[in-house]
């Protein structure tokens, strides 16, 4: 089993590139909003509740996959509400069943960030969608986050999505051609 750790800001192209890393790759997409947006239905953002139970399920589901060796994409957004053990309790869950983590980070120029936040497209999920909001949450430390050391770095400004997905996919030795 291989857990694909995509992280970056908001508005880096997660969601987007791990699409397509999932069509190459086979991988289940297990996506970040999937479990903000269940959690956040009954309790509010960043609250005790709230960041225990979101930490549980991402951890539950990556043990599980890796108990039944079902390869999966993560994305994940860096920010100050999870916990700083979270990403050790990550590898240490996969590589005890076997597994193995991969990390990739994706980066963005800030304005190119500024201008994808209200891209319509981000409203399929409670993501942060404005401009205001991301300033203040910026400006509030929001996005603080130890580094996550990373396998792979790409800069998604000026790169496709798709050529993103191939680049991952060719660095796990599985893109397909």
């Amino acid at each position: 089993m291989q857990l694909v750790f995509i992280h970056g800001g908001p508005a880096v192209g997660k969601l987007t590139v791990a699409r397509h890393v999932a069509r190459l790759t086979g991988f289940r997409l297990f996506h970040n909003h999937l479990t903000v947006d269940l959690v956040g239905s009954v309790f509010e953002f960043g609250s005790e509740p709230f960041v225990r139970l979101r930490e549980e399920i991402w951890l539950s589901t990556f043990r599980e996959a890796a108990r039944f060796d079902v390869s999966l994409i993560f994305t994940f957004a860096p920010e100050a509400t999870v916990r700083t053990g979270f990403i050790q309790h990550t590898i240490d869950v996969v590589e005890s069943l076997g597994g193995s983590v991969v990390f990739v980070e994706l980066t963005c120029d800030e304005a190119e960030i500024e201008r994808r936040l209200e891209d319509p497209s981000r409203g399929e999920f409670t993501k942060l969608n404005t401009l205001k909001q991301y300033r203040t949450l910026k400006d509030a430390g929001a996005f603080e986050y130890p580094s996550i050391p990373s396998s792979l770095s790409l800069d998604t400004t000026n790169a496709p999505p798709e050529e993103s997905a191939k680049a991952i996919a060719s660095y796990l030795n599985l893109s397909g051609d």
